[in-house]
Parts: C-alpha cells; sequence; structure tokens
C-alpha cells in the first residue's frame, strides 16, 4: 500500500469513529485529518515497505560483495606474503 492510500485510508476511519453528530462535517474532518496526517508522517521521514525490502536486498548483497573482497585481499596478502619469502632465502 502507497502512503498516499494509507493516509485516506487513515483519515476515513479516524472520521468514521467521529459520533454521528459530527457526520456532516465529514468530509471537511476527513480532509483535515488527512492534511494533518500527511504533515506528521512526512516530518518522520517513513519509507514503504516496498522501498524497505528493496534496500534490505542492496544491503545483503553488498555484504556478499564485501565479504568476497575481504578473501580475495587474504588470498593475495597470504600470496604476496609467500612471494615474499620466497625470494628472501
Amino acid at each position: 500500500m502507497d502512503k498516499f492510500n494509507f493516509l485516506n485510508d487513515l483519515s476515513k476511519k479516524l472520521s468514521d469513529a467521529l459520533p454521528q453528530s459530527l457526520q456532516t462535517l465529514k468530509k471537511d474532518i476527513e480532509k483535515n485529518f488527512h492534511a494533518v496526517l500527511q504533515n506528521a508522517f512526512t516530518k518522520l521521514d517513513l519509507v514503504t515497505r516496498e522501498e524497505f525490502d528493496a534496500q534490505t536486498k542492496v544491503l545483503a548483497r553488498s555484504r556478499k560483495k564485501i565479504a568476497e573482497l575481504e578473501e580475495k585481499i587474504k588470498d593475495l596478502e597470504k600470496r604476496a606474503e609467500e612471494k615474499h619469502h620466497g625470494h628472501r632465502s
């Protein structure tokens, strides 16, 4: 669910929870709820679940690549050390 639909749904639920006597003002209240909620959520700088999941996958791939590169560096260091000691003899 995108942010806009989430805010609309939440605004509607809040206005539906109002007492029956205020139902005539429902659309105005719903619009005001939406504006207040949108402002609050913007300040929180939230991301959607899809954005979070995508970044989690990027992070996992990055960690895997870093681990692979660390192994290559260790192997190259080991080879360089062996080569260095081999030429001294």
